[in-house]
Order: C-alpha cells, then structure tokens, then sequence
C-alpha cells in the first residue's frame, strides 16, 4: 500500500480559537493515533510529519499570540 501523495492528504482548516493546533486532532479515530505534535499555522499551512494531514489556518482568521 503507498501512502497519499502531499497534496491529496487531508486538509483541516481551523479557526483562531481551535489554536494552538496539534496532530492527532480530536475528530481522529484512535487506531490511527500517533504522538502528538503541535502544528504551526502561523505562516499559512503546515503538514504533519507523523501522517502528513495538512492543517491552516481558515481565510480571515488571525493567530494571536500563537
């Protein structure tokens, strides 16, 4: 089985209130938990480098103090 290319993996787009963003998020099914890790959204988009889901933040929303 080969995994998904980047760009087919899912996105999930997230609101300044859901910050600071982790991986695995609460809507993952636990079977297919990894270690958590934080996301850095700041800069637009970023990926996790356990499974590759791809998390940014939602248009108009602004990261305060993240």
């Amino acid at each position: 089985m080969s995994a998904l290319p980047q760009s087919e993996m899912p996105v999930v787009e997230l609101k300044a209130k859901d910050l600071p963003a982790y991986c695995p998020n609460p809507s993952m099914t636990a079977w297919s938990s990894h270690p958590r890790v934080f996301i850095d959204v700041s800069h637009g988009e970023a990926a996790c480098p356990y499974c590759g889901t791809r998390y940014r933040l939602a248009a108009g929303e602004v990261a305060h103090g993240h």
